[in-house]
């Protein structure tokens, strides 16, 4: 079964969208400079919560009473906001945001090999297995051989990333286990809910209470992580997903690091290695693998 084509229309959203979550890094970047990496996670999901509440009363969705959705959500929003946010922000303390971009494509992957493992309704095929080998071996050529004997700051900060992108493929097995039939606009909302539950607690035991006094640029950073990043990506996510469907909203997670890597170069001077776009390239195939386009051009060859 082949998966629904991009229109023009489409095309341009997931451009907008690479944007968009390409983007994160940057203003993430930026907000570092004044906010520690938890509290700037605390600032992407509670901000990123009224717009949600407006959407999901504007469209008149219900939400749900059931105790069992609401305990999913806590659960969602650990492994989809909460964990791979924080992880990523304090990776960005040690490694260029672009390098992070490159690295978190790897959830497109290993969310294949997990769903494989763990649904029966999408089983592990020798294509999946490929996609994920050549995941790993990408991440291998990223972080170089050197990661083999020693643990440097940056080492660590890049297998952070790659526990956030595990966060991801986790968090996408367990929507598809408790959430089905719910509307995607309520999970996006029920999630952030659950990860701003999550996140007050360990920001103020960890960091105290946030400061608030900071200056007009960290504030834009953090209101764009997260109305635009996190509230407007949802959104325009999901809107995707129908057109397109998710086989090609996969796409998002090999054009996002072109936009992460440029905003770091113009704006913050950053420089990444030559490995480093080499490594991208073994994981931008491996995801092409994974979804099937690869073999899919080859037979029309």
């Amino acid at each position: 079964m082949t998966s629904p084509t991009i229109t023009p229309v489409s095309a341009c959203m997931l451009l907008i969208l690479s944007a968009i979550w390409g983007g994160s890094f940057f203003f993430a970047e930026l907000a570092l400079r004044e906010v520690p990496p938890l509290t700037i996670t605390l600032h992407r999901v509670f901000w990123a919560l009224p717009v949600l509440v407006l959407v999901v009363w504007a469209q008149g969705i219900t939400l749900p009473r059931a105790p069992r959705v609401w305990a999913a959500y806590l659960v969602m929003g650990a492994l989809n906001n909460a964990l791979p946010f924080s992880l990523i922000f304090w990776a960005q303390t040690r490694i260029e945001g672009g390098l992070a971009s490159i690295l978190n494509g790897t959830a497109a992957v290993f969310g294949a090999v997990v769903a494989g493992l763990l649904l029966k309704d999408e089983p592990l095929t020798a294509r999946k297995i490929a996609g994920a080998a050549l995941g790993v071996a990408g991440v291998a050529v990223v972080m170089g051989p050197d990661a083999l004997h020693q643990l440097d700051p940056r080492n660590v900060a890049q297998l952070a990333v790659i526990c956030a992108a595990l966060c991801y493929a986790l968090a996408g097995v367990w929507a598809k286990i408790t959430l089905a039939g719910q509307r995607p606009q309520m999970n996006a909302l029920g999630m952030l809910m659950g990860s701003t539950l999550w996140m007050i607690p360990v920001v103020l035991w960890v960091d105290g209470v946030p400061d608030l006094a900071l200056s007009g640029g960290t504030w834009s950073a953090l209101l764009a992580l997260a109305v635009l990043s996190t509230s407007g990506g949802y959104l325009l996510y999901f809107a995707i997903l129908k057109r397109s469907g998710a086989a090609n909203l996969m796409l998002v997670t090999l054009l996002l690091p072109p936009f992460a890597i440029a905003l770091g170069a113009a704006f913050l001077g950053e420089v990444l290695s030559a490995r480093a776009f080499a490594g991208f390239g073994v994981i931008a195939l491996g995801i092409l693998v994974t979804d099937g386009r690869i073999l899919r051009l080859l037979r029309r060859g």
